[in-house]
């Protein structure tokens, strides 16, 4: 079967890869890029961290319902014009929140800039979706899953970099100049990839119809809740990792911020990993596999943590888990835009929404189970378990591996 990206020269395609993942990657650093500031702005504006954490909630809310608006309507209208609206939406935010003289403000002009950064991901998924198919989609869905899981990770290390030269207020004028360079990036280097025809064929359904064609379908149903519990797990260590192994475990910032590069590199292997054993042996089989490796290893943290083997006892099991969300992120993506590819929009903009949705509500719980004794590794594996527990029961009750065919070449 061809596609319309099969034609398109080698260096093109390492173009659109750099170009679409800085798109995806957009989303997690307007989200992350400003976490080591907290302290500062509870400072700054006098509050309490809570009023700071909701800053960081309504960022998420932004970013979940601005992709649920703009998957269905890059359906519709195209991708360009949705993508280049709403990435000016994030610059004017950012420039707001730069100068946000209370935290009134700030907190509105982040869920601005949640919506604003909402395109990048839902639309570069789209366009890939587009051009490729087969195989070559795996590769190419892979490249983005990497941005997607290594984004988050980074992008407070890139914060804590910034405030050694910039005050708080520089973080978001850096990420109004990443969303100036998106715009122009956009506008001249990303084409309409959704052709007329197809547009027409959207314009005669509604966004509810577009909605439904997608959550009637099992499989989808089921990978959307694979992906979303491997995500929450992923933000339950992201939000709790700093109290444990510095408070815990006694690390220093330096030696934390060693530590949570080198777990990142085990999502790195992951994706790369999977985006070769998904185009051979399916995706559904590649997450028959990460799936159980997320619930042993996160209940070998608990095991070592209860045998009291300190924090090497923690960190090794932690790397094989986040290696599984690494195995299991391109593969949600590859099952689920392959079923849907004429409303690719529609399909990336649920499972980017129910990601950051969902962990959103999910990763906080890590503190509320800890309470006022204090994160321990126990209390952090254990949300990672039972995230991990309904990410296999909706593999093996939902998608059913046996059910679903290898992908056409």
């Amino acid at each position: 079967m061809l596609h319309p990206g099969d034609s398109i020269p080698a260096a093109r395609r390492i173009v659109y890869i750099i170009l679409l993942g800085a798109l995806t990657a957009l989303g997690p650093f307007t989200i992350d890029l400003y976490l080591p500031a907290f302290p500062v702005l509870e400072s700054d504006f006098q509050t309490t961290a809570a009023a700071i954490q909701l800053t960081l909630t309504g960022t998420m809310v932004g970013f979940a319902l601005g992709q649920l608006v703009v998957g269905p309507l890059s359906d519709k209208v195209g991708r360009r014009v949705p993508l280049l609206a709403v990435t000016a939406l994030h610059v004017v935010a950012s420039a707001g929140a730069a100068l946000a003289p209370n935290l009134e403000l700030l907190s509105l002009a982040r869920v601005l800039m949640g919506a604003g950064a909402a395109a990048g991901g839902v639309v570069a998924a789209a366009i890939v979706r587009d051009l490729f198919g087969g195989r070559r989609l795996v590769v190419m869905l892979s490249r983005l899953a990497l941005v997607s899981g290594v984004a988050p990770v980074l992008a407070p290390l890139a914060g804590s970099a910034l405030l050694l030269v910039v005050p708080w207020r520089g973080i978001f004028v850096v990420l109004a100049l990443y969303g100036a360079v998106m715009l122009v990036s956009a506008l001249f280097l990303v084409p309409e990839t959704l052709p007329r025809e197809r547009r027409a064929e959207h314009g005669s359904t509604t966004i509810w119809q577009r909605y439904g064609s997608v959550f009637r379908d099992r499989v989808f149903v089921g990978v959307l809740v694979i992906g979303g519990m491997t995500f929450s797990g992923l933000f339950s260590y992201l939000s709790s990792s700093s109290f444990l192994f510095q408070g815990s475990y006694g690390l220093d910032a330096q030696q934390y911020g060693v530590l949570f590069a080198v777990n990142s590199l085990g999502i790195v292997l992951g994706v790369q990993a999977a985006s070769r054993l998904a185009a051979r042996f399916g995706p559904q089989w590649v997450m028959a596999f990460s799936t159980a490796g997320l619930l042993v290893s996160g209940a070998a943290i608990i095991v070592t943590d209860q045998l009291g083997l300190g924090m090497w006892g923690t960190v090794v099991p932690l790397f094989l888990f986040i290696t599984s969300c690494g195995f299991t992120f391109p593969c949600v993506q590859v099952l689920a835009l392959d079923r849907h590819g004429k409303a690719a929009g529609t399909a990336q903009s649920v499972i980017g929404a129910t990601n950051f949705g969902v962990a959103g509500v999910i990763s906080p719980v890590v503190g509320w189970v800890a309470g006022s004794a204090g994160i321990t590794a126990t209390t952090m594996a254990s949300v990672m378990v039972g995230c991990a527990v309904v990410g296999v029961l909706a593999l093996w009750l939902l998608v059913r591996p046996r059910t679903v065919g290898l992908l056409a070449p």
